[in-house]
């Protein structure tokens, strides 16, 4: 045992002493090592600082979105301008096409701006091809049919043209067309505040809710029953599919749909606030302001703060907590009384 551990300790001195005469030998390399080190110690620290500042998701909006003029559609175009105007402006600005650091060791924003574009994009379809058009014959406002398409621009471009170039051309359109709606001497743009309108545009947020709240609650796999042609026997499909599927989302992109979940409803709860003050006699006159506000108090919900460092994914009725399935709870009511006020609307 002696001798064992006396060549044990005639290793640990050969091993010293070699690095002893190398270290000898690279004064002068040593000398700029440690400050090169701190250096990256520094530059890692402060980009884990800004990258959690810029990780921060903008305030949740508390009161109706907008100063309203009195004219209707004010309101809705208001919160459109608003909500791009934040997409853009933000703490960090917009941050999915960027290619340097921070921004591109980031995840969970972009897929939260990714969430409040596509929510933007259908609103500002829905004003351009329903909102503020009388008819299928009536011609379209021309600062819409200019800034809708902008605002349907790659969302990751960095570089000619950029992503927030022509996001800001759209955002200027959209002011346009708000300049030419609350001129009462202009009278080229309309906003229609009809039921069949907003009932048009509801049945887009409706379908969005729908899949959001399938991708959410597949974060611990399901095995659902195919009805996909459910409800007509004579119904057909391209390539036949099994009678049960199993769905399950993707361990690496169950924060990805969390945080495009939020902002998604963080867009919308400003949009609702701002169709349930320019649709107000209508929704009124259907006896459905209640049903508007429920949509609203759900959306809110998933807005809380959150009470992990990361998202959760426990099982559904396991130790751990599922943050996946509680944001599907409430995308799940929210897009029951999304159908219920659609509803409303075509047949009360």
């Amino acid at each position: 045992m002696a001798s064992v551990a006396d060549k044990f300790i005639d290793v640990v001195d050969a091993v010293r002493q070699r690095f002893a005469g190398a270290n000898a030998g690279n004064t002068g390399r040593n000398k700029w090592s440690r400050p090169a080190f701190l250096g990256l110690v520094l530059l890692v620290l402060v980009n884990l600082v800004v990258g959690w500042y810029w990780s921060s998701e903008p305030e949740r909006p508390q009161q109706e979105v907008g100063a309203s003029s009195g004219v209707v559609g004010h309101a809705t175009t208001s919160a459109l301008i608003n909500v791009v105007g934040t997409l853009l402006d933000k703490p960090g600005g917009y941050l999915s096409n960027d290619i340097t650091p921070p921004s591109v060791l980031l995840d969970n924003m972009p897929n939260w701006e990714f969430g409040v574009l596509v929510q933007s994009r259908e609103l500002a379809r829905a004003l351009r091809n329903d909102f503020s058009r009388s008819q299928s014959q009536s011609v379209e406002n021309a600062f819409l049919a200019e800034g809708e398409p902008l605002l349907n621009s790659p969302n990751d471009s960095w570089i000619f043209p950029s992503t927030e170039g022509k996001y800001r051309e759209a955002l200027r359109a959209f002011e346009g067309y708000r300049q030419e709606l609350i001129d009462i001497e202009q009278g080229d743009a309309q906003f229609y505040a009809r039921a069949d309108n907003l009932a048009n545009w509801l049945a887009v947020v409706e379908k969005r809710l729908g899949g959001l709240s399938q991708r959410l609650s597949a974060s611990i796999g399901q095995q659902r029953v195919n009805t996909d042609l459910a409800g007509d026997p004579a119904a057909q499909q391209a390539t036949p599919t099994s009678s049960t599927l199993e769905i399950k989302t993707s361990w690496f992109e169950i924060d990805d749909v969390f945080y495009e979940t939020r902002g998604t409803a963080w867009a919308l709860v400003q949009f609702m606030k701002a169709a349930e003050y320019d649709f107000r006699d209508v929704l009124i006159k259907k006896n459905a302001l209640v049903s508007l506000r429920q949509i609203i108090r759900e959306l809110e919900a998933t807005q809380a703060d959150l009470g992990s460092p990361v998202i959760l994914n426990g099982s559904g009725f396991g130790i751990f907590a599922n943050h996946s399935l509680v944001m599907a709870s409430y995308i799940s009511r929210a897009n029951a009384a999304v159908i219920d006020l659609r509803k409303l609307l075509e047949d009360g």
